[in-house]
């Protein structure tokens, strides 16, 4: 199994060939890992290593966690609820916000695409799980926070 972090090892479940399942008892501790934490929120890679070129991971977020504005200049941002309800809060360059695309399973909102460039955050309603994907390795894919001047 590929190593995950240095301080917390987040055991998957794997079937008899190996392959990785996604299940409540991993959501389950992902939302708890996020809860011992002061950022109240914990992701889980799911790359295959740390080498490839892209970012693929569960996230949990518990309501209460600040996700800094920030954009992707390289790639759009596609997001995936598992579990919970939260808004994906869309400013203009102005840090204006000017949109809130409520994701809800109960209504049916499953998920959306966060395209280039486009300035983002995260309002966490009730504890979540997502599943969220971009090209470019972290740190290196050009991200930006907003800055308020």
């Amino acid at each position: 199994m590929p190593k995950r972090r240095k301080d917390v090892l987040l055991q998957a479940n794997y079937n008899l060939y190996n392959n990785m399942v996604l299940d409540k008892e991993l959501i389950n501790r992902l939302l708890d890992e996020a809860k011992g934490v002061e950022r109240k929120r914990m992701n889980f890679d799911l790359r295959s290593s740390a080498d490839e070129n892209s970012q693929r991971m569960l996230n949990a977020l518990l309501p209460g966690t600040v996700v800094p504005i920030h954009r992707h200049p390289a790639s759009n941002e596609n997001v995936i609820l598992l579990l919970g309800k939260l808004d994906e809060v869309i400013y203009d360059a102005e840090g204006n916000e000017v949109e809130r695309i409520r994701l809800d399973l109960s209504e049916g909102k499953f998920g959306c695409v966060i395209p280039v460039g486009v300035w983002h955050t995260v309002d966490v309603i009730e504890p979540s799980v997502i599943y969220e994907s971009k090209d470019g390795a972290f740190g290196k894919d050009g991200s930006e926070q907003f800055i308020r001047e």
